[in-house]
């Protein structure tokens, strides 16, 4: 859910040999798919879903990931074996309220019926929040809520799922975003939920400080509540998601109270092995992981020390797949599969991550920032997380390059600390929010 997307060619970026291993198994499934239309059909059952990739046309687009196989590669599926499913903790998802006459709506509840029962998950248990956007149509859902929905279950199916529905008109201008991101993270706080999670994002300059500044004490007020609130990097590289240049960041995820996290192309065997990761930049559609430096914000103390801190606020802090060709598959109410996309889909599966942490712990962990760098400093860094060293995020505009970031090894600002390996960062985080460091 990003305020705008730009269309001009990027700069080329290398693909690695386990990419292309990945998309042998891409062009075998796909094979196999239309050899057995039916076996196909059948692949989405609780029963086989785990170790085949399903089809997320229509079209020439590759197959997807299961979920389960997004729980393999992620290092959730142990955690959920062991009971840690994110039973007794709330994970709010901010959501545009939609209206009857939108196109393409589908109904949320049926959505995740359907989700649910070909992938075997559990029922999901949902609510709607109406308190800020009074929808008469509150389950009406679209592709974005959809996505985001769907993730945060597919990582933490015990959660229960608040979508916190915003106008349908607040991508019509920053200031519409400022406020309704404002009263969203207010209504988070107030409702004591575990997690925020926030796919929506505009480049820094588009906001007033003043609109900053509200937003900034609405998520101290969440920091009080114990809220953890996750924002999206923004799909645009170097330029941010709102009308291009010049080379920024995004907010929210630019706020130091907020988890900013950034995107990556996932390699992993069908069944969800994790082969590796690189930095997302997709050079046919235009987008990659938003990542830099903030003009608005200082450097905040958890990032003070690190081999490329500046003097502002680095951007994202962690990041996990935004790829297509290597994405989530999520479900509709009429049986269709689509890839789940972008930094609008990683910011989820974070939240679905702390979700898990919170369980664990007994208790909300609030604000993760410091916990996750401290984490990942010391000796477990490259147990807990998969370092993401290859990559950037540099953007070929009409007017020029404007160039980015690299990866690299550690924190960087194209991908942060990278993506989790959860079955030792959530443990990890655990124990930091019960000892109190």
């Amino acid at each position: 859910m990003h305020m705008n997307r730009i269309s001009p060619k990027r700069l080329p970026v290398a693909r690695t040999p386990g990419r292309r291993r990945w998309l042998a198994a891409v062009s075998l499934a796909a094979c196999l798919a239309a050899a057995y239309p039916a076996a196909a059909a059948a692949g989405g059952t609780a029963a086989s879903a785990g170790t085949r990739l399903v089809n997320c046309g229509p079209g020439p687009r590759p197959p997807c990931f299961s979920p389960r196989a997004y729980e393999m590669a992620y290092g959730v599926a142990p955690l959920l074996r062991r009971g840690i499913s994110g039973r007794g903790e709330t994970v709010a998802i901010f959501a545009l309220a939609q209206t009857p006459a939108s196109a393409g709506d589908t109904d949320i509840r049926k959505d995740l019926a359907a989700f649910d029962t070909k992938f075997g998950l559990p029922r999901a248990r949902l609510h709607i929040v109406t308190a800020i956007a009074k929808s008469p149509t509150p389950y009406l859902s679209n592709v974005e809520e959809l996505g985001d929905t769907e993730m945060v279950h597919a990582f933490a199916p015990g959660a229960t799922l608040d979508i916190i529905l915003v106008p349908a008109d607040t991508v019509s201008s920053t200031a519409n975003v400022a406020i309704a991101v404002t009263k969203a993270v207010r209504e988070s706080a107030a409702l004591h939920v575990a997690v925020l999670s926030i796919s929506l994002s505009g480049g820094e300059h588009a906001f007033t400080r003043g609109e900053a500044a509200a937003t900034h004490a609405a998520l101290q007020q969440a920091r009080q509540q114990h809220v953890t609130v996750l924002g999206s990097s923004g799909d645009q590289g170097a330029i941010s998601s709102h009308e291009g240049p010049p080379v920024q960041v995004n907010m929210p995820a630019s706020d130091p109270l907020v988890l900013g996290v950034g995107g990556t192309i996932l390699d992993a065997t069908p069944d969800g092995a994790y082969l590796g990761e690189m930095a997302w930049n997709d050079t046919t559609e235009a987008e990659a992981s938003g990542g830099g430096y903030s003009s608005l914000f200082p450097r905040p103390p958890y990032q003070h020390g690190l081999a490329r801190a500046r003097a502002t606020r680095g951007v994202p802090d962690v990041s996990a797949n935004a790829e297509p060709a290597t994405a989530m598959a999520t479900d509709n109410s009429y049986g269709q599969l689509r890839a789940d996309t972008g930094t609008s889909s990683s910011t989820p599966l974070w939240a679905g991550v702390i979700a898990l942490a919170d369980q664990q712990a007994g208790r909300h962990l609030g604000f993760v920032n410091p916990a996750l760098y401290a984490i990942a400093r010391g000796p477990a860094y490259h147990s807990a997380f998969h370092d993401v060293v290859t990559g950037d995020n540099s953007v070929l505009w009409p007017t020029g390059v404007f160039v980015g970031y690299t990866a690299g090894p550690g924190w960087d600002p194209v991908t942060g600390w990278g993506s989790p390996d959860a079955q030792y960062l959530v443990p990890l985080l655990a124990h930091a929010a019960r000892s109190g460091t």
